[in-house]
C-alpha cells in the first residue's frame, strides 16, 4: 500500500544500499533495494533519512542516492506505439504473474528453495503509482518511466546519455555511448526533457 502523499524525490543506485534504523552506523537494518523510488524527508549531515511507497523508513549515506527530477518530463509530442505505456503494463503484469506464481508453488511444497530461486532469476519490475502518475520499472530499456495515463517518458535510464547528430531532432533508435566495465548494471542517469 502506498503512503498517501509519497512523490519520489530520489532513486536508490543500482547496486541497492545499505540502510540504517537511525543515522548510527552500529544499527543497520534492511538494504534498499536497487533502483526503488524514494522520498527524501531528513538530511543530518551526509545522512538522509528516505521514505518508501510502503511507509517504511530508514537512514541512508544520501551522498549516493540519485535524484530524480520534481516534474517528470513529457515529450509533448503526439502518442506513439513507443509512448504508448499499456505494452509496459501487460510486461510488468506478466512478470508479477510469473512472480506470484513461483511463490505459490514455494508455498504449497510443489517447489524447492533452489527451484524457486532459478525460476525468478531476472525477474524485475518496479512500479509506482499516485493518483494519475505512474512510475514502471522498463527491464527491455533498462530505465524507468513515467506516465500520465496517455503517454510515456524516460525518467531515469541506466544508459549513458546518447548523442544525435543534430540535437534539435529525434534520430530514432541510436546505440548508447559505451559504459565503463564495471559489475552488474551500469549506473542510472536521469535524463532532462530533451533526452540529453
Amino acid at each position: 500500500m502506498t503512503t498517501p502523499g509519497f512523490r519520489p524525490t530520489h532513486v536508490v543506485p543500482q547496486h541497492g544500499m545499505p540502510a540504517w534504523e537511525a543515522p548510527d552506523p552500529a544499527r543497520p537494518t534492511v538494504p534498499l533495494d536497487a533502483l526503488l523510488p524514494v522520498q527524501l524527508v531528513e538530511r543530518l549531515g551526509d545522512w538522509a533519512r528516505v521514505l518508501c511507497a510502503n511507509g517504511w523508513s530508514a537512514w541512508v549515506d544520501g551522498r549516493h542516492l540519485v535524484t530524480v527530477p520534481q516534474d517528470p518530463p513529457l515529450t509533448g509530442a503526439p502518442l506513439t506505439h513507443a509512448a504508448d505505456p499499456r505494452p509496459l503494463l501487460v510486461r510488468t503484469e506478466q512478470t508479477l504473474a510469473r512472480y506470484r506464481a513461483a511463490v505459490e508453488q514455494l508455498m504449497t511444497g510443489t517447489l524447492e528453495g533452489e527451484a524457486f530461486h532459478v525460476r525468478t532469476r531476472g525477474l524485475r519490475i518496479g512500479v509506482v503509482v499516485d493518483g494519475e502518475s505512474l512510475w514502471l520499472y522498463d527491464t527491455d530499456q533498462a530505465r524507468w518511466v513515467y506516465a500520465d495515463g496517455t503517454r510515456l517518458s524516460t525518467y531515469a535510464t541506466d544508459e549513458a546519455p546518447r548523442a544525435t547528430a543534430d540535437p534539435g531532432r529525434d534520430d530514432g533508435p541510436r546505440t548508447a555511448a559505451p559504459a565503463p566495465a564495471a559489475p552488474g548494471h551500469p549506473p542510472t542517469q536521469v535524463v532532462t526533457p530533451d533526452g540529453a
